[in-house]
Parts: structure tokens; sequence; C-alpha cells
């Protein structure tokens, strides 16, 4: 297998020795030519491998161009997970380009997704998206979340309001009829959002069965593609986040340091610190640390109030150990940390008892 591999022809090349130490080296675990025919009509073909060498992995993307053979090197570590992901992703996006694989089965389908009628309403609307209606939902959105002290997407999510304002809904039913507008956005939202796209001039019509017959199936089929390469970018993100979080947590970093390395805000670090602590890494020394900044009277009264409401839900704690008057003008955020941190620490303390 290796001496027909892009790695070792173009080993063979001046100039690129390193190339041949590191095919040599490595047990090729997987291989897959990929065709993609240019607007001239020539097929370019390209490979991606998946290699191990005493325990790292490496993902490598080579094609001939100009004569010479062009080598990216996707992915070089230890994690299993992070070098899966990253392969995902990488085949997503050269998928989107209009490569085609030799062999089916990289991403965990068939050569050309089937996708459903769903993805075709939300295809259309981000490529038919009215930015002056979008940007208007989106206002409203933001002054909504700010009122109810929510998270705009709990609100609605991009991808809704691209397709609310593609498809210009004039009733509560039209607007019941786009995927994600549900009984309950209906009943809290239906007439902020109706009061909006009634300003606007509809080009379309309800119901919407007509867009499996307009929509072009290249731009589908393209979109399907980005929409995984998206999925594998979140996952890939997600485990360089952990990898981070663990090597902070040996090394003795604070929240504030490990939010700056990661550009991360400190309530989304918060939880997902809380969620691998319930996927069993140990948090402990980094809550010790943040826990020991507190006021020994405040954490007495937050281990007080989860001792005697529970710890399923946050908001009775809250309400149990500050009073509404000492919430005047304080960032509930920073609020709701220490209540996790100590949750946490709790929890873990409770386990440390039970065995």
């Amino acid at each position: 297998m290796h001496a027909g591999c892009f790695l070792c022809l173009s080993a063979r090349r001046p100039g690129v020795p390193n190339i041949k130490r590191r095919c040599m080296d490595m047990q090729l675990v997987f291989l897959n030519t990929l065709e993609k025919r240019t607007d001239e009509g020539r097929v370019v073909a390209a490979q991606v491998s998946i290699g191990e060498s005493q325990g790292r992995w490496s993902v490598v993307w080579t094609e001939p161009g100009g004569g010479s053979v062009r080598t990216d090197i996707w992915y070089e570590g230890a994690s299993w997970e992070e070098m899966l992901s990253t392969f995902r992703h990488g085949v997503a996006v050269k998928l989107g380009e209009g490569y085609e694989p030799v062999l089916d089965g990289m991403l965990e389908d068939r050569r050309a997704p089937a996708g459903s009628y769903v993805s075709m309403l939300q295809c259309y609307g981000e490529l038919h998206c009215r930015e002056d209606l979008y940007n208007a939902l989106r206002e409203w959105r933001r002054a909504r979340a700010a009122a109810e002290r929510k998270a705009p997407y709990a609100i609605a999510r991009n991808s809704l309001l691209m397709m609310i304002s593609a498809f210009v809904p004039q009733t509560e039913e039209e607007l019941r009829q786009i995927p994600g507008w549900g009984k309950a956005k209906s009943s809290l939202y239906a007439g902020d959002v109706l009061a909006i796209t009634r300003g606007f001039e509809r080009r379309t019509t309800f119901p919407l069965t007509w867009v499996q017959e307009v929509l072009d199936p290249k731009a589908y089929r393209k979109w399907l593609y980005k929409q995984k390469e998206l999925r594998y970018k979140s996952e890939m993100e997600r485990h360089r986040t952990t990898r981070v979080i663990l090597q902070a947590v040996r090394d003795g970093l604070g929240l504030d340091e490990l939010a700056q390395t990661l550009g991360m805000e400190r309530r989304r670090l918060v939880e997902r610190i809380e969620q691998l602590d319930r996927e069993g890494y140990d948090m402990s020394p980094l809550l010790d640390r943040e826990i020991a900044r507190l006021p020994e009277e405040e954490r007495e009264r937050i281990q007080a109030a989860i001792r005697e409401v529970g710890d399923r839900y946050l908001k009775p704690i809250l309400r149990q150990v500050y009073p509404e008057a000492d919430l005047e003008g304080k960032p509930l955020d920073s609020i709701y940390e220490k209540l996790r941190l100590m949750r946490m620490r709790m929890r873990k303390a409770q386990a440390r008892e039970a065995m």
C-alpha cells in the first residue's frame, strides 16, 4: 500500500526527505483516494490517510498540483477522538469542494446525502435569507433575551430566524409550518414576530412543499456537507477545549487564566467544567482553588441551602442564599458560577462518602 501512496511518491522528489521518513515510521491504518472533476474536464485525484506511530496519530491530505505533490498535515497527536473529528471535518470540507471518495462511508453516509424535508427548508432559508428582515428579527431576539435574562439561542436559533426571513409568514398558522417554531414559541412570541414580518412583502407561498421542487440539488448537497463540516468542527473544538482544561487543572491555573487561554466566556467555561466533572474527570484541584477565594460565611450558606433544597436546580439555591435586595445591580452569572462550583464539590464529597 505504501508503494503507491502520494506520501511515498512525493518522497522520491528532491527536498522532501521528512515525508519519506514519516511514511516509513508510520503504520498506515486507513487510505482513501478522492477525485474531483475540474472545470476543464480533468480529473484530479487526492488521498487522505490515517497513520499511527508509537501511540500518536496522524491525518494527512496529499494532492498533486503544479508538477509537485502538496501535503497537508491535518492532525498530529495522541487523542483518537480528536483525530477522528479532525479527519471527518477535513473530509467534509473536501466533499463540499466537489471531491468524491473512491470508497464511501468516511462520514457514515452514502456518497450523496439523502437529506429531509426539514433540512431542505433550512437550506432554502439560508440561501434565500432576507438580510433586512433577518436583522430586524435578530434585534427583536436580542431585546427579548435581555428582558427575559436568557441566551438569545433559547429564544430562537439563527437558522429559525433565517427561515422566517425567507418565507415571511403572515399568520400564526403559517409560522407554525416552519420547523423549530412549535406551540410553546407561538404562545410566547408569535405576536411579536408577526408584527415584524407583516411589514415585509412576501414573494413565496404556504404551504412550503414547493421548496423540494425548486431547491437546486447541487447547492443543497453542498449545504448538507457544510452542516457536517460545522458539526465536526464543533467536535474538534470540544476535544481541544477538554485537552486545554485538563492540562490547566494539572498546571494549577485558575478560571481567569483558563478563560483567557480558551477565549471563552466564564459562564460557558464553568458549564463545560461541570460537564467534564460529570463525565468522571477530576476537577477537584481547580474547584478547591476557586472555592477557597469565597468568604467562609458565604460558602457555609451555600452548603446549607444545597442540603435543604437539594442540588438539582440552582434557582431555589440562589433564592435561599441571596435575598433579592442583595442581588440588586449584581451580575447573576458570577453568582451562578459560585453555586455551580460549590455544587460540584459537594457532589464529589457525597460520592466519596457513598463509596
